[in-house]
């Protein structure tokens, strides 16, 4: 896309954290902006404040996890707006499992699956066929994570599956799209390179009934204040990026066309020579790492 005044983006996962610095900073590049989130209060707050401050953002209650509900987000960002030409496909929860993989509930997987992977799914089958209608410049934005995208952290694997899932549905999403000469962009974002302050570590809240826990819990839910702890530990440097900076990102690899939003990163680029090594010569992983970061 060239420009992004007066264009319509629809994010997902926006009602606060990345999500919502997304939608903050498309609204100040001229666009018209809808939030989808599952969490009501917390998305009528955050567009209550947006139109506050002079921008224009809807918000619609939607979650990712039905099909039938991402439609109803696409039919009233139609109805509201006409069009649109940047969907964000970036609500993500953490699982919250306990224990061992082999120990985990099989609701943490489909909660996973259901929200990281079929949120997206959902997003494309909505709002792609539009797109390709219209026939205007578009670009899809999909969330994944270096946990997971690059390599996984072995203490997260519905997460880390799930945004590797992200990755080559996207890779996919593409090349289908080149293969039909399409003029929808297509990128997969890993926000970073430091850790974000986000409401990734309290996504129990958001936990519907479908997908709810079996068993209660031994221990309480791992908070970003542990994580800090467990870096500290292991004698990491805690940093963090702001949320503001990966939506800069965002838009810049939107008007850049670039499919790899990925903040350059020395940590980064290490573990995916140590992994592409790993498969060259056919080693074992010595690799995978247990604290984020």
């Amino acid at each position: 896309m060239k420009n992004l005044k007066g264009k319509v983006a629809v994010v997902t996962g926006g009602g606060g954290g990345l999500g919502r610095a997304m939608g903050e900073r498309f609204a100040q590049e001229g666009m018209k902006v809808v939030l989808a989130d599952v969490q009501a209060d917390l998305l009528a707050a955050t567009v209550a404040e947006c139109q506050s401050n002079g921008l224009e953002i809807s918000g619609h209650v939607t979650d990712v996890t039905s099909q039938e509900s991402v439609n109803e987000l696409r039919d009233f960002t139609l109805s509201t707006y006409g069009s649109v030409h940047v969907v964000c496909n970036n609500a993500g929860i953490g699982a919250g499992a306990e224990g061992r993989m082999w120990e985990h509930e099989l609701n943490d997987w489909k909660w996973a699956i259901a929200v990281n992977v079929m949120g997206v799914i959902h997003g494309i089958n909505a709002f792609v066929p539009v797109m390709l209608a219209h026939g205007q410049e578009a670009h899809i934005v999909n969330t994944s994570s270096g946990n997971g995208g690059v390599s996984p952290l072995s203490g997260t694997p519905q997460y880390a599956a799930t945004k590797a899932a992200v990755v080559t549905a996207s890779e996919c999403l593409y090349a289908q799209l080149q293969e039909v000469e399409s003029v929808i962009g297509v990128s997969v974002l890993f926000p970073g390179p430091n850790i974000l302050r986000t409401g990734l570590f309290e996504s129990w809240r958001s936990r519907t009934d479908e997908f709810a826990k079996q068993r209660p819990r031994k221990t309480p839910y791992t908070t970003i204040e542990q994580i800090e702890s467990q870096m500290k530990a292991a004698g990491r440097e805690i940093a963090y990026t702001a949320v503001e900076e990966v939506a800069g990102v965002v838009v810049d690899g939107i008007l850049g066309n670039k499919f790899w939003m990925m903040p350059a990163s020395d940590r980064g680029d290490e573990t995916m020579r140590l992994r592409y090594e790993s498969m060259k010569s056919r080693t074992n992983p010595a690799y995978l790492r247990q604290v984020p970061g």
